[in-house]
């Protein structure tokens, strides 16, 4: 592709390093941004600056927060002896979208993948079997554990291994979502109503 400045390809060049974009879209998101007003450009750089700088991760469940601890493990509304453990912090958005779940998250930050270099230790699994440890210990014991993680062939290997260390705690009861969603589909781009049934419609996870 041609471009007339270098300023329009260096700019068109960093857009389209995300995800999904190519070359063409971030040519016309580049050419909108000059056509807009300036104020335009310069909040949107303004909002991605202060997200990187000032974002945060919840300690207690590691999902995206803007606190040190989530609004959601904040709420005395949530049942805090339920934990539905998801691969990113998409997956607590996608699920929240649902309104057919009321206890805790707990995120892992990906799922074990070999080829990827990504194993066990890479993944927040040590924080979750802390804190249900810590749980015990408080006489607060979690009741259950939903697994709900995209049905992949990483997602059900993440499974598998997690099911094997929780199994270390009595009277744990340990689920998985329904199987309405597609074999080999993203969590994060299932419709609300697949979902929301297939977080009612748990059933126990069995290896």
């Amino acid at each position: 592709m041609q471009f007339s400045s270098k300023l329009i390809e260096n700019a068109v060049g960093e857009i389209a390093k995300l995800p999904g974009i190519g070359q063409k879209t971030a040519l016309r998101l580049v050419m909108h941004l000059l056509k807009a007003p300036e104020e335009q450009s310069e909040q949107l750089s303004k909002a991605i600056v202060k997200m990187r700088q000032d974002i945060k991760f919840c300690q207690k469940c590691h999902h995206i927060s803007d606190e040190e601890v989530c609004n959601i493990c904040q709420s005395p509304r949530r049942d805090g002896a339920i934990i539905c453990v998801v691969e990113e912090s998409q997956d607590v958005m996608a699920v929240e979208n649902t309104a057919q779940y009321f206890g805790h998250y707990h995120v892992l930050g990906g799922v074990i993948s070999p080829i990827e270099g990504i194993g066990p230790s890479t993944l927040k699994i040590s924080e979750l079997i802390r804190r249900i440890e810590k749980a015990k210990e408080e006489d607060e014991p979690i009741k259950e554990v939903i697994l709900a993680l995209s049905p992949t062939m990483e997602g059900d290997t993440t499974a598998f291994y997690l099911t094997k260390k929780l199994r270390a705690f009595e009277d744990l009861k340990i689920t998985t979502i329904a199987r309405g969603i597609p074999v080999g589909g993203e969590l994060e781009y299932t419709d609300e109503v697949t979902l929301g049934r297939s977080i009612q419609a748990r059933v126990s996870f069995a290896d």
